[in-house]
């Protein structure tokens, strides 16, 4: 009899185990399944300086502020023998800049453990200048009254173009757009690393 109840007692305890396990086992399954966010958050902790970068290089050239400027240009050319030629252009020119995150290297993230990471960015640039050809047109063009035979040069609009280009670029430097990229770009960074779980600090790379 009492071999028999010791029997017993083992399957019992036995079961015992088995479920606990069981329901151990279940958990976490649910855990996994249910809030990957937090698993992701676990494993990018122990992103190192390399891995980061990788990511964060994923973004390319990030642009993060657009400037939209209007200007009057106008240029006066020289003919031969003698009078001259000129030309109005009214233009809304666009100016895009921000941060070429190809440009990050190891050294321009803190090592791994460090709490929160540091990340430099480079300084941010003007990406890139163009017209919007459908606010941008010919207001007057002209020769000296006393020397109407003389052509036009069709040269003489593209290079209007050129100078409309340079004003817009220096215009959006004036107004600060640097300072509003790279003040954008941070901020856009260290939310993209927190939504990997990295707590980062972002600067600009000193210069």
């Amino acid at each position: 009899m009492d071999a028999a109840r010791q029997s017993t007692n083992k399957w019992k305890v036995a079961a015992i185990l088995a479920a606990s396990a069981f329901v151990l086992l279940f958990i976490a399954c649910i855990g996994y399944f249910s809030f990957p966010a937090l698993w992701l958050r676990l494993a990018a902790r122990e992103m190192n300086a390399p891995a980061v970068i990788t990511q964060v290089k994923k973004l390319n050239q990030l642009v993060t502020v657009k400037y939209s400027i209007q200007r009057v240009v106008g240029l006066t050319e020289p003919k031969v023998p003698f009078g001259e030629e000129s030309i109005l252009l009214m233009v809304e020119g666009q100016a895009l800049a921000g941060v070429d995150l190809n440009e990050l290297t190891a050294d321009d993230v803190s090592p791994r453990g460090t709490h929160p990471m540091l990340v430099m960015l480079p300084p941010a640039k003007v990406m890139q200048v163009f017209l919007d050809e459908k606010r941008t047109k010919v207001w007057d063009r002209h020769v000296t009254w006393w020397t109407p035979w003389v052509p036009y040069d069709p040269e003489l609009e593209h290079k209007a173009r050129l100078s409309a280009l340079d004003d817009v670029r220096s215009a959006a430097m004036e107004m600060g757009i640097l300072q509003n990229a790279q003040r954008n770009a941070q901020t856009v960074i260290e939310g993209f690393l927190h939504s990997l779980g990295i707590e980062a600090q972002v600067v600009t790379r000193p210069s």
